[in-house]
């Protein structure tokens, strides 16, 4: 038998069949190699772990169901054995003899026009001499190249226009941000203005004046001037001051807990003692 027109007419067969997949393949394959060394003779006697191995197939639905498959489609003859001590058997067909030409009887005259050649490749069916044909075959072929350019020109024109109104969008919403971004900091240094021009500043004999009617030394009150005009009359160094009398009365509330260190008591001199401790004796 040749083998390679075995080959061939099993990948012709293949080819035409859209049942399969590879893995059919891989498993006929592995069969015929198993055919090989039996010198092509039929049965074979095949080993299902030796078949998978060879076939690269990894499970055992799956080599049964291909299996199954190449039977049922005339690719072999598959009769299993269901008994683990006997392996099962499969006949393969020669699919050489497919290839053989046709006899002469058969055969077409050469001077016979191919009319039903020429009838499938040409699109208008009026036509059916040979001349006539060959030449209405090559037209939709040049026609279909040149809608495909136009649809292609199409294309790359409708992306261009996508592109750019995608870009003037992002623009466009980027120019909104920024006006936005802008006009927020604008309103917020306007309030600022606003607010700082509301505020009342005092002067030093306002705070002496009002320090003095709430029986609170003059020295207080300068401590209170100077310290709010070195920090513009804010509150905590960012917000205006809004009413400098109650900012006055929480200084006053508050001025008792900063008593220097020098007017309280040394507290660390309470801890002398003027007996010497004898630290052997038990307590």
């Amino acid at each position: 038998m040749n083998y390679i027109k075995h080959l061939t007419g099993f990948f012709e067969k293949v080819a035409i069949d859209k049942t399969l997949n590879p893995t059919h393949v891989s498993l006929y394959i592995a069969l015929f190699q198993f055919w090989n060394c039996n010198r092509f003779k039929n049965p074979i006697s095949i080993n299902r772990d030796e078949v998978m191995r060879i076939s690269k197939i990894s499970s055992k639905a799956t080599y049964h169901k291909c299996l199954k498959n190449l039977h049922s489609l005339g690719y072999i003859n598959y009769e299993p054995s269901y008994n683990p001590f006997k392996g099962s058997h499969v006949i393969l067909f020669n699919f050489s003899e497919d290839l053989k030409p046709l006899p002469k009887s058969e055969r077409k005259p050469k001077n016979e026009p191919l009319i039903e050649l020429v009838s499938e490749q040409a699109l208008n069916k009026s036509c059916t001499s040979s001349e006539t044909g060959t030449e209405q075959a090559v037209v939709p072929s040049i026609n279909y190249i040149n809608n495909t350019n136009i649809l292609n020109d199409k294309n790359v024109s409708n992306l261009e226009k996508h592109t750019k109104n995608f870009e003037e969008i992002n623009n466009s919403d980027l120019k909104n941000k920024t006006d936005e971004k802008e006009k927020s900091s604008a309103k917020k240094e306007k309030e600022f203005i606003v607010t700082s021009s509301i505020v009342q500043k005092p002067t030093i004999e306002n705070v002496k004046s009002y320090f003095q009617e709430n029986n609170f030394p003059e020295q207080e009150a300068q401590k209170f001037f100077n310290y709010f005009k070195s920090v513009g009359w804010l509150v905590g160094g960012k917000t205006p001051m809004v009413d400098w009398q109650a900012a006055a009365q929480n200084w006053m509330i508050n001025a008792p807990k900063f008593i220097s260190n020098a007017e309280q008591p040394n507290r660390a001199k309470q801890l002398n003692t003027t007996t010497d401790k004898d630290y052997s004796e038990p307590l």
